[in-house]
C-alpha cells in the first residue's frame, strides 16, 4: 500500500508474516481461499488430489501476512497459516499430509485424575 503521506509510527509497525500450510487431501477444490486471500499468496494447482480436485497451492512465498482469513473461510478445514518465526519464512511445496495430527499420541480424558469413590 501506498501512503500518500507517511504515517507518524511508520517505523514502529511491524507487519506480521505467516507461513500457508495445505493438506491438500481434504481439499474439495472450492477456490474460496484463493479468492479472499489479500495479497493473492494461494493460486489453484493443476494437479489432483486423491478425491479429484485441485487444491491451491502457494506461489508467492513469504508475502503472507497471517491474516487467518483462508483458515476461517475454508469449509473442509484444509489450510491454515501460522506465524513465521522472526519474520522468516521457508518455502516449502505445501503441505502434503493425509490428515494427520501432528501429535500422534491421544490425549486421554481424564487420564492422570484419581477416582474420589
Amino acid at each position: 500500500m501506498k501512503y500518500w503521506r507517511k504515517p507518524l509510527d511508520f517505523d514502529q509497525v511491524k507487519v506480521p508474516h505467516g507461513e500457508v500450510h495445505i493438506i491438500a487431501e481434504r481439499c474439495k477444490g472450492c477456490g474460496f481461499c484463493v479468492e479472499y486471500c489479500p495479497k493473492d499468496v494461494l493460486v489453484m494447482s493443476a494437479r489432483f488430489n486423491r478425491k479429484g480436485y485441485h487444491p491451491p497451492e502457494v506461489v508467492k512465498h513469504g508475502e503472507c501476512i497471517n491474516c487467518n482469513l483462508c483458515e476461517m473461510i475454508c469449509p473442509d478445514f484444509a489450510i491454515y497459516s501460522v506465524e513465521a518465526a522472526n519474520g522468516e519464512v521457508v518455502p516449502d511445496a505445501g503441505d502434503d499430509r493425509s490428515g494427520e495430527c501432528e501429535h500422534p499420541e491421544p490425549v486421554a480424558s481424564g487420564a492422570g485424575k484419581e477416582d474420589g469413590n
